[in-house]
Parts: structure tokens; sequence; C-alpha cells
């Protein structure tokens, strides 16, 4: 019976009014949630520089990144036990605590961890605002609002570097201000959320796979640590290394196994069957790789190396927003007018390797109008990209894989973006000492002590000249490595979607199948009954005895397609049919559908003819 709850919800069609109310709610959070990047990212120099040191930086935005990563997954299947409204909430206000514990922080140590659980509710908010635009949009419309989710994200690169900016050069305010100024937007959010997101009350499986959930979260948190700590905190060839990378090997087989074995696995093993799946989530990963690395990196190359202002490098960070904006909003609208969605990805992903290249061309003395163009060749690259991977994945899943396939996509996105910081801080440190020593080597001049821990970027500006021409020549080599290992990651990203296979759009009546024609609720609206509907044709008012035969048929069909041998049925293949199209065996896909459609509308359709019957004695419990 949760079944047949679950795909009567499904089917349920929004208005488009309907649709842009929610869509406010989902955006006006998911701009909170992404302020905490993109306002932080251009104080980072300055918050570094104050409360730790240059080599403090990965880890600063590793805590975020990290936290994110590991709960994405969570956050899709708690909604499916606990609802999506709730868990949603609940993210909020994860962020707007964390936010007041980053601002309030004396130290780096405070700061890291409070960036750590704000990470927990950026997860949360970025994995669950997809779930429910799948819960409410067919893929063929989604094109058209998935563009408004990825404005969103340009706009909050927008307005977060030039606030960030503004923040740290304000005297009265300061940097603590960048973790203040979302909880305000935080709050609106929670209200707007509580008055216009209305989600249909499901019955879902309440169980939870709590050793894959904790198995899932250990092998990404081990392979973190690692990346972020070695050859900084240890080196590589030592103990700290083996230990860390055989717990990531070891608690990623116990997650397999894990997967395999639960009955309400978090990221389904048939997941990674289904092709689709498995090459959208590949190349979100490699986006997640070049895209954080881009965001987080670039302040320091022109607050470091430009010696711009914070509210200069923000403004900087232009072309790359207004070209992401442009192009997400943009495809979004021809997909949805075309139906075709897999040019988008494969163009956008050579544009993202094309504009690593040309950031890695940058030197000292680049000139701001070659900064923004490769700025806006990367920009526009992302805004191809990085919805039309949500929508292939969402569009290639079944109805009961949507959070799961979301938050799957989500979650590699984010590992993506997690491995991106933390390895690319430490080829920019490693490469950074390196080059400081040959320089100064080079230039017969003895570093001071410490010369890494640089500190702040007005520091690093009143430096003797020689050192600082050292630092700054340094700083960009640094940064040339970091972009061009890029460039190879985005190519395995473009090679992940040039396979892909483009599956049609499924429509409203495409994705009909997926759920029963009728309520399994007596207490239904009168116009979901095809027999009291008064707009209804003659040909569909059924009488109780239709309805009740109509009902055995399908459960007769059901039962036949499970029988089914590997033999060839011209029923098996007429019920597969009605399966979204993937790469799974025929007969299985068969059975997914007698299971998850045939049944529940059978009974939809029985009890329909003959409601449940209330026992006085019992209590009113349906005999």
């Amino acid at each position: 019976m949760a079944q047949a709850q679950t795909a009567t919800a499904t089917a349920r069609q929004y208005t488009h009014r309907e649709i842009l109310k929610v869509m406010a709610g989902l955006m006006l959070a998911m701009l909170t949630s992404m302020l905490s990047t993109s306002v932080v990212g251009t104080a980072l120099p300055t918050i570094v520089g104050e409360l730790g040191g240059q080599e403090q930086y990965p880890w600063v935005a590793s805590a975020t990144m990290l936290t994110m990563t590991v709960s994405t997954p969570l956050w899709g299947k708690l909604s499916d036990v606990f609802g999506r409204k709730l868990l949603f909430q609940t993210a909020l206000a994860l962020y707007v605590g964390a936010s007041l514990l980053a601002g309030l922080s004396q130290d780096m140590g405070q700061l890291i961890a409070a960036r750590a659980v704000q990470g927990l509710g950026v997860g949360g908010l970025s994995a669950l605002a997809q779930v429910i635009l799948g819960d409410i949009v067919s893929p063929r419309e989604r094109g058209r609002y998935s563009g408004y989710m990825g404005a969103v994200f340009g706009v909050a690169t927008v307005i977060g570097p030039l606030l960030g900016g503004f923040l740290v050069d304000a005297d009265w305010l300061g940097w603590r201000w960048c973790f203040y100024v979302g909880v305000p937007l935080a709050i609106v959010a929670a209200v707007v959320i509580q008055r216009v997101l209305k989600l249909p009350v499901v019955k879902r499986d309440t169980t939870i796979d709590i050793w894959g959930a904790t198995a899932i979260t250990t092998s990404a948190s081990a392979l973190m640590l690692l990346l972020t700590l070695g050859g900084q905190q240890f080196a590589w060839n030592s103990p700290w290394t083996y230990f860390l990378g055989a717990l990531t090997l070891l608690s990623l087989a116990l997650a397999v196994l894990a997967e395999r074995t639960s009955g309400n696995p978090i990221l389904p093993p048939r997941l990674f069957r289904n092709r689709t799946f498995l090459l959208t989530a590949s190349a979100s990963l490699f986006v997640g790789v070049a895209m954080f690395g881009a965001l987080i990196y670039m302040p320091q190359y022109l607050q470091i190396v430009k010696g711009m202002s914070p509210t200069k490098s923000g403004l900087m960070t232009l072309p790359m927003v207004v070209a992401m904006l442009m192009a997400s909003i943009s495809s979004g609208k021809i997909v949805t007018r075309t139906g075709k969605w897999k040019a988008y990805p494969v163009v956008g992903l050579a544009l993202v390797a094309v504009g690593m290249f040309l950031l890695s061309r940058l030197h000292v003395d680049s000139t701001e109008l070659l900064i923004g163009f490769d700025l806006g060749v990367l920009g526009l690259g992302l805004g191809l990209t990085m919805q039309m991977l949500i929508l292939a994945a969402q569009n290639g899943s079944e109805v009961r894989d949507m959070a799961s396939t979301t938050s799957g996509v989500s979650f590699f996105r984010a590992l993506g973006g997690a491995m991106g910081v933390a390895a690319f801080g430490a080829i920019l440190n490693s490469r950074l000492t390196t080059e400081m020593t040959e320089l100064a080597r080079a230039a017969h001049l003895t570093l001071p002590s410490g010369a890494v821990s640089l500190g702040s970027p007005e520091e690093i500006q009143q430096l003797p000249v020689a050192v600082k021409n050292i630092v700054l020549e340094s700083f960009t080599r640094g940064l040339e490595t970091v972009f061009l290992v890029g460039v190879p990651i985005a190519v395995l990203g473009f090679l992940a979607v040039l396979f892909l296979k483009e599956l049609p759009l499924r429509g409203n009546t495409e994705a009909a199948p997926a759920s029963p024609p009728a309520s399994s609720s007596p207490s239904s609206s009168p116009s979901s009954s095809p027999s009291s509907s008064p707009s209804s044709s003659p040909s569909l008012s059924l009488s109780k005895q239709d309805l009740v035969l109509a009902g055995l048929l399908l459960e007769l069909v059901a039962q036949r397609v499970d029988r089914a041998t590997d033999r060839p049925s011209a029923l098996v293949t007429a019920v597969a049919r009605m399966a979204p199209p993937d790469d799974r065996p025929e007969r299985e896909r068969a059975r997914s559908v007698a299971q998850d459609v045939l049944r529940p509308t059978s009974r939809a359709l029985i009890e329909q003819a003959v409601p449940p019957q209330k026992d006085l004695v019992t209590g009113g419990i349906p005999r």
C-alpha cells in the first residue's frame, strides 16, 4: 500500500503557478546556502591570514566541503523517511546555527568546526532542493525550472564575492559578517517554505540503512583527510598515509556490501547498473573538481598576485557568473522546447577544459580583460553542464529512485569539489614552497623563517620588493599547476558525457505509467474518480464490476510477469515498455513495472469499487 501512496503522490499535476511558489522557497534557501561558499571565498585570504596562515587555507574550505559531501546522500534517504519539508527545514536550522558559531570563532579550530556543521546544512539544502523539484515537475518540463536553479547559483556567485569583499573592506563590519549575513536570509527562507511548500504526505519505508550510511561517511571522510593532510601534516610516504588509504578502501568495500544486503539502501546498487546514473555521476565528480577549484583559488590569485581588494576581486568574477547564468537559463528553455539535452553538457565540459587551460596561462602581468575572458569561458561551460547532468540522471531513473538518484549525483559533485579543494590546496602549497626556495636561491636571497605562512594579502603587499616579487611569481606558478591539473580532469568529464545515451525526456503523459491513474484513498476528490467525474467521457465511466474486473486483470498480468522465464514473451515486452528506458534487462524492467505500477493500480481500482468498511466492534479498523 505504501507504494500505491507513493505513486499517487507522484501523479499529482502541479500548475505553473504552484510550481513557481514552491520554487520561490527553494531558490531563496539555495541562495542562502550558496552564499556560505561564495561570500566567504573572497574573504578567506584575510580570514586565514588573521587566524592561521596560508597552510590552513585548504582546511577552512575543505571542512564545509567534507561534511557537505558525506551528508548529501543521507539527506535524500532521510527525506524518504521523515518527509522532504521537515528535512529541508532541519537543514536550514543547521545552517543558521553554524553560521552564528562561525562568526563568533576566536581561533582556527573553532572556525573549522563551525564550517563543518555549516556543510551539513548546505548538503541538505542543495540535495533536497533538487529532489523536491524532481517530485513536482516532469523531466520534460524540468529543464525550464532547472535553469532557474542554475540562475540562483549564478546570482549567489555574483552577489557573494561582491558582498564578501564589501564586508571585509568595511572597517565597521569585518570578515565575521560574512557568516552573519546569511542568517536573516535563511530565516526568511524558512518562513517562505513553511507557507508555500505544500507536499503531499506520503508513507514510505521507515527503515534507515545505518551500516551503509556509516560506511559511506567513513570512506569519504578518510579520503578527504588523506587528500587534505597528506604532504602537509604528514609525508605521503608515512604510516598515516597508508592507514587512511586502507581505511578508505576498507570502508568502501563495506559500503558496497551494506548496500547490496540492505532492504532500503541509501545508494541502491541498481543505480550503478544504470548506465545513465553511472556516467552522470562520474561527470559530476569531474565538474565539481573544476568548479570548486576555480571558485576557491581564483580569489587568491586576484588578491595576492594582482593586488586587488576583496571587493574588486569579487567584481572580476562577474564574467564567469554572467556567462554561467545566461548559459543555464537559455539551455534550460531550449531543452524544454526541443526535448534534446545531450549536446549541452558535451559542449559545456569541452569549454570547462578550455577554460581551465586558459586560466593556467595567467601570469603576474596578465590584463584584467584577459582574466575576465578566461573566467567567462569557464562559466559558460559550467552553466551548460551542471543542471543538465542532474536532469539526465533524473530522466533515466525510476520514480522510486528519484531521491537516491538526485542526492547520488549531488554527492559525487560535492565529492569532486571536496577532492578538488583538498588536492589543489596540497599542490599549491607544495609548489609554493618549492618555487619560493628555488627563486630565492637564484636571487641569492634568504627568506624569513616561515615564509610560506605569509598572512593576509595586505601583509604580502608590504613585504620588501625583492621578497614580494618572489612570492608573487611563486603563487603564479603554483596556481598555474593547479589549473593545469584541472584540464585532464575536465577531459575525463567530457568523455563521460560523450558516452551518455540521449534518452527522450519524459513528459507528464509519459510519466503517468509510473503511478496509478486512480487514488487509493476513499477520501479522494470526485474529479479523480473515473465513475463520478462529470467531465469524463462515456467510454471512461466504469461500473463497480468493471473496476473490480480491471483490477483483477492487472493483478493477473503482474503475476504472469513475475512467473515469466528468460524465454521471449510478448507480455513481458509490452509491460517492459511502460518503464523508463534504461540498460536493465527486459524482464527486470517488466517486474519493476508490475511491482510499482500494476499492483498499486489494481488495489486502487478495487478499493474504489469496494471502499474499505469500518467495523464498529474493532473501533474503525478496516475489515
